[in-house]
């Protein structure tokens, strides 16, 4: 296959399994290698060598038989997802049809079965076409016996296959256990053997089924957790295998035991520190007490506070968690909590205590598994079977382990981790953080709580401080436990949690839910004010009624332009028509359901009339006039906000200047000296390279360049055809300027690419764009305002946003919540400060221009402003002559690029808005960007938007 096609498929099997950059990266240098290198049975080790030192001179050693390469990658990053776009990968070049996949204990080895699996959550090749043609033959250490993947026309004789095999080009994929590689298994009562159960002969093939692997001529190996196959043993039985290529990946490239050392065959390093910086991951914290000395507590007191303020801190997430699910429509993350124990006794003893009734009254009795060694037959058995499925298991909350948690435990719902008796260098480890580094969603939420992973270290944290300051530290982020009145504090006690409906739905009769579940009913009163209008309807027919228009309103949204079309004549009998059939399906369900409509006996229906159902049907004009009423307060507490999506009006905005090549003057280079030496014109940094005779002949000498050019997605060669002959030209003069015309092609053929390569740096520096425009298409007129999830201190009681708060507690704002509004869309608010958003709140609330303010839940906005990132404004107000959303922000962020950019965002989004208000006779929508010390009360929000409205100047 030519090296163009290798790459193509590269950045195709890239694409497809959306692979993220480091993953990417492994695989371009896996293609570049071998395009340069074949695979061979009988390689020449010495020569592998030699060439890859040359390009990564960090490989200095393969310490196998065979060429292996280790693509270190960080824990969390996608290892697996690699193995199998690797795979794809030489599949689809035709280098190997056969593969061995390694795991290093029982855990990985199951999880690799699934992941290989088709249709499975996690399928490794999700997405590439050839292979959902042609699935692969998947062989285990389970299974082989049965000689699925003999593969006949290499197990026989070429001239006893005939036809009948010629189709059999599945890739074969072995996944076996290392342990199943030396294991005897011998069976019970048959004479004991000696030889390892795969390395005896199998009657189906006439040699052992490892012998059969050893002579396939493009036997690929991948060992998973690479750094546990260096031991001798299984180090032997690698190099008895006898593949063309091995492929080693893990998050720690060094080998184990009491003298550890680097691997000498690293070809690629994205270690932890850089996929922190680049979000692939959550985000470490260390987590203490303020003035905390544990120099004053025993060893058994310094575990009793750190296991509580773990707890506090297990019980501050979970809120957070079910926050950002409700608010965002995400799947519900359930964390659990890690303590590790020093050894198994210690283990047993923190369960006892754990589920003891003095810790936490008991809440967590059942709630504790524990994994160590010593666990054995149903009991560890039931133990693993809790671990693996920990994820989704809800009567999981907290595992204690004994250094049993290694290699493989993929989960991505482990928040807090509690080291006992620990070391801060054993704290730091991988292999301790590690398991709680993947991210739940796939990606940061920009949710700190979401996004991290926190370690309980009271007693190590000034050492673990002090390490943080290493450039390379994974630590940087600081908490504190029991701390409430510092954005990085975590507090003692438990959130309160509330789902607050709309205020049309509120009032309508949907009641406020808090983080038990429990409806708050009338005589709770610390969640209602004097001035919060009673429900208005009270039966549960009548709240179904409600309910059912809320839905029918929700999917007619998608086709009116605004909330004020629901007054139509034609829109309401509509909407009136759908709550009458729907809430007729629910009461035949509701009777069907009902205890009066069970069998009874005969002599009771004699005796007794069966009772009435408590939800008496309602006529079709009892039907009519209740919608008419839900949805006049529906239009009343609405705010149309529309759905915007925003695209390029271009499909093409980028070009190329004509320019000539500079810098030929400093290629020199004949085919005798087998050397390319280059000079970067931005930094005149040189850089010698190296290269071997062969490659394909082109018709053309410019053909040798322009090959690997068109590797460059910015480059469309119908497009860009005149240019690329015209600089590649100069280059060819430019070698046949000082040699015969054979030996220019010489160094085309051989160094083709890192001259193409010299030319791409010039031609980006002359690529153009042309500032790109974009268009607004409005999908929905508006959308019902859905219910919103608060969290707020355990010892609060909801405030009246009118009453003044104590200036020692200000900066405590972020935990109050408040209630008491008239003109606010919900009936409780959370603000994030004192002098910017709740005083802009009481401002809202005492203009008479105002009809409706809110700030917006999460989703309420599609406003993108930075690589995908969504921007919701703090409030969106609608007046009498227009909206407006309104960012109030501190007056020194004001000038940043980050608020600027979003600024910029908002305004394009207003923009569009006004396009479709115009057709539509709608309101006009502006945007304020307003400096926190401007916001007073004796302003109007006209005065603030003459003020500080912005353009599409970004001037006020």
């Amino acid at each position: 296959m030519s090296q163009n096609n290798a790459v193509k498929i590269v950045n195709r099997v890239s694409a497809r399994l959306s692979l993220r950059d480091p993953q990417d990266e492994s695989l371009c240098i896996l293609c570049d290698v071998l395009e340069q290198l074949d695979l061979s049975k009988d390689p020449d080790l010495n020569r592998w060598l030699a060439v890859l030192h040359q390009q990564y001179p960090t490989v200095k050693g393969f310490e196998r038989a065979f060429p292996s390469l280790c693509f270190a990658l960080a824990t969390g990053v996608g290892k697996t997802r690699l193995m199998g776009a690797m795979i794809a990968w030489l599949y689809l070049t035709g280098r190997s049809r056969h593969f061995f996949v390694l795991a290093p204990n029982l855990t990985i080895y199951e999880k690799l079965k699934m992941d290989f699996l088709p249709g499975s959550p996690k399928y490794v090749f999700q997405g590439i076409p050839e292979l959902a043609q042609t699935p692969p033959v998947l062989i285990t250490g389970d299974d082989y016996q049965e000689g699925r993947g003999v593969r006949l026309d290499y197990a026989i004789a070429e001239s006893k296959t005939g036809d009948l095999f010629g189709g059999e080009t599945a890739p074969h994929i072995n996944i076996f256990n290392i342990s199943k590689i030396n294991a005897l298994d011998n069976a019970k009562g048959a004479a004991k053997s000696k030889v390892a159960k795969i390395r005896r002969i199998q009657e189906y093939v006439g040699e052992s089924y490892f012998s059969y692997l050893a002579n396939l001529p493009d036997l690929v190996v991948l060992m998973d957790e690479a750094h546990r196959y260096y031991a001798s043993a299984g180090a032997q039985a690698l190099n008895d295998l006898n593949p063309v290529l091995g492929i080693e990946l893990t998050a720690t490239p060094k080998t184990v035991g009491a003298n550890p050392r680097d691997f000498r065959n690293i070809i690629y390093h994205y270690p932890l520190s850089r996929a922190l910086k680049d979000g692939y991951v959550k985000i470490p914290a260390v987590a203490t007490r303020k003035d905390f000395r544990a120099a004053n507590y025993s060893e058994e007191q310094l575990e009793k506070i750190k296991l509580e303020d773990g707890i506090h801190h297990h019980e501050y997430v979970k809120t957070e968690l079910t926050s950002f699910a409700n608010n965002t429509g995400n799947k519900l993350v359930k964390p659990f909590m890690l303590v590790v124990a020093q050894d198994t006794d210690h283990a047993d003893r923190l369960k006892a205590r754990i589920e003891h009734d003095e810790f936490f009254n008991g809440a967590y009795r059942g709630k504790v598994i524990t994994v160590h060694s010593n666990l054995t037959g149903e009991e560890s058995e039931e133990t693993m079977q809790r671990l693996l499925t920990v994820e989704h298991d809800k009567d999981t909350e907290i595992v204690i382990h004994v250094n049993k948690l290694k290699e493989g435990w993929d989960v991505t719902n482990l928040y807090t981790i509690v080291p006992l008796r620990a070391s801060a260098s054993e704290i730091l480890t991988e292999q301790t953080i590690g398991r709680g580094l993947r991210l739940p969603y796939g990606k940061r939420t920009g949710v700190e709580a979401v996004d991290r992973l926190t370690i309980i270290a009271h007693d190590r944290f000034q050492e673990i401080i002090d390490r943080a300051n290493n450039d390379d530290s994974i630590i940087k982020k600081v908490l504190y436990i029991g701390l409430d009145d510092d954005e990085n504090g975590i507090p003692e006690v438990k959130p309160q949690q509330i789902i607050v409906p709309s205020m049309a739905e509120y009032l309508l009769g949907n009641q406020i839910i808090d983080n038990s579940g429990l409806q708050l009913c009338e005589d709770k009163a610390i969640y209602r004010t004097n001035s919060t209008p009673k429900p208005i309807l009270g039966t549960e027919t009548e709240r179904k009624v409600a309910e059912l228009t809320f839905k029918v309103v929700s999917e007619e949204a998608k086709r009116l332009t605004s909330s004020q079309q629901l007054s139509m004549p034609e829109v309401k009998a509509n909407v009136t028509r759908r709550v009458q059939q729907a809430l007729r399906e629910w009461e035949v369900t509701q009777h069907q359901t009902s205890p009066s409509s069970t069998q009874i006996d005969l002599a009771e229906m004699i005796e007794e009339q069966p009772e009435q159902p408590s939800f008496p049907s309602m006529e079709d004009a009892e039907v009519q006039q209740l919608v008419g009423t839900i949805t006049e307060k529906l239009m009343e507490y609405t705010i149309d906000i529309p759905r915007i999506v925003v695209l390029p009006e271009r499909e093409v905005n980028y070009g190329f200047n004509d320019f000539n090549l500079s810098g030929l003057d400093r290629i020199a280079l004949k085919p005798g000296s087998k050397e390319l030496l280059l000079t970067h014109l931005e930094n005149n940094e040189q850089r010698t390279i190296s290269w071997q005779e062969g490659g394909e002949t082109e018709e053309r000498l410019e053909n040798y360049l322009i090959r690997y050019l068109l590797d460059h997605d910015e480059i469309d060669y119908d497009e860009h055809a005149d240019m690329l002959y015209k600089l590649a030209g100069q280059m060819v003069s430019h070698l046949c300027s000082y040699q015969p015309q054979e030996d220019a092609e010489s160094v085309l053929k051989n160094a083709g690419r890192q001259l193409a390569e010299f030319m791409w740096a010039q031609i980006k520096q002359n690529m153009w764009t042309t500032p790109t425009g974009y268009t607004g298409r409005i999908t929905q007129g508006f959308d019902v305002i859905h219910p919103a999830t608060f969290n707020f201190a355990g010892n609060e009681k909801p405030r009246d946003f009118r009453v003044a708060i104590p200036g020692g507690e200000k900066n405590k704002v972020r935990q109050m919540i408040f209630t008491g509004f008239n003109k606010c869309c919900y009936p409780y608010q959370k603000f994030d400060s004192v002098d910017g958003e709740l005083r802009l709140a009481q401002i809202l609330e005492n203009d008479a221009s105002v009809v409706r303010w809110m700030k917006p839940r999460p989703g309420q906005f599609r406003i993108e402003y930075t690589n995908g990132r969504n921007y919701e404004p703090d409030f969106v107000v609608e007046m009498n002559n227009g909206y407006c959303l309104i960012e109030p922000k501190k007056a020194n962020e004001i000038d940043t690029p980050e608020v600027q950019a979003k600024t910029r965002a908002a305004l394009r989004w207003c923009e569009f808005a006004n396009q479709n208000a115009a057709k539509n006779g709608g309101k006009v929508w502006r945007y304020a960007l307003i400096p926190h010390n401007e916001i007073e009360l004796s302003r109007t929000v006209s005065g603030l938007m003459a003020d500080f409205m912005m353009t599409n100047s970004l001037s006020a």
